[in-house]
């Protein structure tokens, strides 16, 4: 419905108020450009002018259509706001040939920034947890920068470095409970009845 008058209005290159107000309705309204199958986002004016220079933004550049310029003269051009602060300009029928497809309404790393987000809580929380914890400054700065020390308990350093990536179970002659924790990196710690007893770094070939 709402498309239906901007595409005679593009058909025709003349616009009637019924078809500017349908132009209007995206003013204040976010996009994301995006790459596409090897298209490149459109370009924009500096001015609403077709003799005005053109400029491509980044490609994962977002703008606000601030206005309807030109709609008086019946000569109608979007005018947009970079998140740097650049204005642009782009005539609606650029902007709608390249909507849905280098120009977005739904931000493309919505899921990328909401991940990014929550490690950064999850990393906050883990060093608002460790500078709780009674331990020395020394254990504390070690902890923080993800380097246990001998004498944490699996639970705590499983708040210290997360869990690991498979955990080997032993029994010696001692019948001492053994853990071998593998982490990235080559990293293996092992446990003695439940307490961090040696640091290994296997390098990997």
């Amino acid at each position: 419905m709402f498309l239906a008058p901007i595409r005679a209005a593009l058909a025709s290159n003349h616009y009637t108020k019924k078809q500017l107000d349908a132009l209007a309705d995206r003013v204040g309204k976010t996009f994301w450009l995006a790459s596409a199958e090897g298209q490149a986002p459109p370009a924009f004016l500096d001015a609403p002018s077709a003799t005005a220079t053109t400029f491509r933004p980044g490609p994962n550049d977002s703008f606000v259509i601030t206005d309807l310029a030109g709609r008086s003269s019946n000569n109608p051009y979007y005018a947009v706001i970079f998140q740097s602060g650049k204005v642009g300009y782009i005539r609606p029928e650029a902007f709608h040939e390249a909507l849905n497809v280098t120009v977005l309404s739904i931000d493309p790393r919505a899921d990328e920034k909401e991940k990014a987000e929550e490690r950064e809580s999850e990393e906050k929380d883990r060093v608002e947890w460790i500078k709780a914890q009674p331990w020395s400054a020394a254990v504390k700065e070690a902890a923080i920068k993800k380097q246990p020390v001998p004498g944490l308990t699996t639970s705590e350093v499983q708040k210290v470095l997360g869990p690991p990536l498979r955990v080997t179970k032993l029994r010696g002659p001692s019948k001492v409970a053994e853990e071998h924790w593998f982490y990235a990196g080559g990293s293996v710690l092992i446990f003695h009845n439940g307490l961090l007893s040696k640091i290994d770094n296997v390098q990997k070939k």
